[in-house]
């Protein structure tokens, strides 16, 4: 059995305001205090359309690949449900802001081509929390603006799903559209799936799963759902046509109502909003002002900076981190080197503490100036660990703390010297064990020098001055 699956992303917007009034968009705030009569649904209160939100949906569709109508309109979409005081949303249906489209996904073994049936833009509903004893309802996020993106059923199981979500969330990143905190509901997502017997075959009952809002969620429940779609199938039962409810908790979905067709929603187009008509000179200007996206960026910065594929992927998959490593290597000409105390100590440090990169004291340059350091043997690398520490947590010159610290490597052959006879007169049981070939034992006696210069000494010089004491 085949699995089919098609998602439906819904993104709130990075804008100042809501998407048809003046309150502010953001997010918390004691409950329905950033609302006013057009958010609460009050008789008579019209709306006016963001301009914002339509740019960053024409940005996005761009970003895709997907075609820009100039001429859309917005659309009642009309349900009855606690979190929509008006009984309807406004959204678009026939006639949305972008049309096709595609994304290209990474797998383990292999790329994939993902298509994008539609973009469009309509408001978010209110936000319900469910008490023991009842339920409230907080209209500060009713209006939020939101992009909803729909895919074609392109994606066979919970991996290829999950690399979507994942590759989804990078552009919109890189391109400012949204803040993409899962944790404040910035990007949910319904999963519609169906099972078939062969690729060849016409597409199975589409089963819709509500309101994801971790990828993890989204992959355990299409994991579920779709052995369960095939079990049901194998035992000769009909698969309905419905919406189910994820429970993460207890591990599976149960249903809640069959599924809602287009015609049930009677949708029409708004009266209280004029058609929406972009001009050629507009969309190219917002054209213009498109980032590189995280393919093109990884790819280049292989070629630019000579550093592995992986650690292209890596530094590229968050923009802010991205930025920070080619400022660092444009600085210092060592593309390798800061790709290094990046993808270790920089990204260990920053899970650690749950730390984002613009939130340190610690700069691009900095980072620059400590591998020159390094490159110039003024200090050695565990000193230039215990330098690393520092700037991450206090920021500075790394020349003044290296000064402040008295971590200036020693590179005096007589210095070095001295403490190689002492380490070998004191430790004949490891020079035995070296001469008998063991390397282990080398790297031992270069500790013991370390030791005895308190971690100044410089341990390639310490290294060939040892081989040269035990040969002669």
């Amino acid at each position: 059995m085949i699995a089919s699956i098609g998602l439906e992303v819904h993104v709130q917007l990075r804008t100042n305001t809501k998407m048809f009034c003046g309150c502010p968009n953001r997010y918390g705030g004691e409950p329905n205090t950033h609302v006013c009569p057009v958010c609460l649904g009050y008789p008579g209160a019209l709306p006016v359309i963001n301009a914002e939100a339509v740019k960053l949906t024409v940005m996005t569709g761009m970003l895709l690949g997907c075609r820009i109508n100039l001429k859309n309109k917005f659309d009642r979409k009309n349900y009855f449900y606690p979190d929509q005081a008006k009984n309807y949303q406004i959204s678009q249906y026939d006639e949305p802001l972008c049309l096709g489209g595609q994304l290209e996904i990474q797998l383990k073994d292999r790329t994939k081509v993902v298509r994008i049936t539609r973009i469009h833009l309509e408001e978010d509903v209110a936000k319900n929390t469910h008490f023991p004893d009842g339920s409230g309802i907080d209209f500060n996020r009713a209006g939020t603006p939101l992009m909803e993106i729909v895919t074609e059923p392109d994606m066979e199981n919970e991996d290829e799903a999950f690399a979507f979500l994942t590759a989804l969330k990078q552009v919109l990143a890189y391109g400012d559209i949204s803040d993409c905190n899962l944790e404040q509901g910035n990007i949910r997502c319904d999963i519609n799936t169906s099972v078939r017997p062969t690729r060849e075959s016409p597409l199975g009952t589409k089963v819709e799963i509500k309101n994801m809002n971790t990828f993890r969620g989204a992959h355990r429940a299409l994991a579920h759902e779709i052995q369960r779609q095939i079990r049901e199938v194998q035992r000769g039962r009909a698969i309905p046509q419905e919406t189910r409810r994820w429970d993460d908790d207890a591990g599976m979905s149960t249903s809640m109502r069959t599924k809602e067709y287009a015609h049930d929603y009677r949708y029409f187009p708004e009266p209280d909003l004029l058609p929406v008509e972009l001009t050629e000179e507009q969309v190219a200007a917002w054209r213009s002002m498109l980032p590189e996206l995280p393919a093109a960026r990884r790819e280049r910065m292989v070629n630019v900076y000579g550093i592995p594929e992986y650690d292209a992927g890596v530094l590229a998959a968050e923009r802010a981190v991205a930025d920070f490593f080619e400022a660092a290597a444009k600085a210092c000409g060592k593309g390798k080197a800061v790709s290094n105390w990046m993808m270790t100590e920089m990204l260990r440090l920053l899970a650690a503490t749950g730390q984002e990169i613009g939130q340190l004291p610690m700069t691009p340059e900095s980072l620059a100036r400590l591998v020159m350091l390094v490159e110039n043997k003024t200090i050695n690398q565990p000193a230039a660990k215990e330098v690393f520490a520092v700037l991450f947590e206090m920021g500075g010159n790394p020349d003044q703390i290296v000064k402040d610290k008295g971590l200036v490597q020693v590179s005096d052959t007589g210095a070095i010297q001295g403490m190689v006879d002492q380490v070998v007169a004191q430790h004949q049981q490891s020079v035995a064990d070296f001469k008998a070939g063991k390397q282990a034992a080398m790297q031992f006696l270069i500790g013991q020098v370390m030791k005895l210069s308190k971690g100044k000494a410089n341990p390639q010089l310490a290294k060939e001055l040892l081989e040269k004491t035990i040969g002669s």
